[in-house]
């Protein structure tokens, strides 16, 4: 018998990496385990390349990463964008006003893109802690005078879900929007997921959506369930990837990743 899964996806945040955003030695040597028979890994994360980068790094990833919800898909040896889809600001502009029509002022921050692309943070916007660039301004046009793969909204009442309830209601079929993680609710353009990126990243490496495995926390991370072959949540994860997911295993504090990777490398 041999390993069922010839490509292992996992997104970042809440999944591979722990909470204090490191990467354990346990889920080190599965991956490594698994790449010896015959599976690689790839990262599929709603975070733009700048703020993947130090953790691609960290693992000593070579190969691809899907980074910005799909919009990029990055050649980590090669330290360049293979692909890179933005969004349409017009027409995010007028997202956001309907959404605003509905709920109330929101509080924004923009992605740039490219490998090096800023996010601005507007007034309001509640930044995370963590080693991530992000640069403040005080003149929300500032966002719009370059091109931008996602737009990030919250508001000081709804929360996350209600939030992302609402904007998707009222902005119809000018953008998608996805709930990606605590606090961080986005604006993307219409038809982009980590399906989108994931299939055009296994395409180059000649791997099927029959032949992969996926990791995941979040509703963001629903899409690529769907494509993939088997889906597995996080024992942190929101109830709507469960509610999807083929399997749960343990938290990310908990090396779950490593304990479904283990499991299948005994089996094969």
């Amino acid at each position: 018998m041999t390993f069922p899964y010839k490509l292992v996806a996992t997104d970042l945040d809440g999944t591979l990496l722990r909470d204090d955003e490191t990467v354990s030695a346990r889920t080190r040597e599965a991956l490594k385990a698994a790449a010896g028979a015959g599976a690689a890994h790839i990262v599929v994360t709603g975070r733009a390349v700048p703020w993947t980068r130090h953790i691609l790094d960290d693992l000593g990833y070579e190969g691809l990463a899907v980074c910005a919800q799909g919009a990029q898909v990055y050649h980590a040896g090669e330290r360049r964008l293979l692909t890179s889809l933005t969004l349409d600001r017009q027409l995010a502009g007028l997202a956001l006003s309907k959404v605003e029509a509905e709920v109330g002022p929101l509080a924004l921050a923009a992605s740039r893109d490219g490998l090096d692309g800023e996010v601005l943070v507007g007034p309001g916007y509640r930044v995370q802690e963590g080693p991530r660039p992000a640069v403040f301004v005080q003149d929300p046009a500032e966002m719009w005078a370059a091109p931008l793969n996602k737009v990030y909204i919250q508001h000081p009442d709804l929360d996350d879900d209600a939030l992302a309830e609402a904007a998707r209601a009222a902005v119809g079929n000018l953008v998608d929007v996805v709930m990606a993680g605590p606090g961080v609710v986005e604006i993307l353009p219409l038809g982009l997921s980590k399906a989108t990126g994931l299939s055009l990243a296994a395409r180059r490496l000649g791997v099927k959506a029959a032949d992969t495995i996926a990791f995941g926390d979040m509703p963001n991370d629903i899409p690529m369930f769907a494509w993939a072959r088997h889906g597995v949540a996080m024992a942190n994860a929101h109830a709507d990837l469960k509610a999807v997911a083929h399997e749960t295993t343990t938290s990310n504090d908990d090396d779950g990743i490593a304990v479904v990777l283990e499991r299948l490398l005994r089996e094969s």
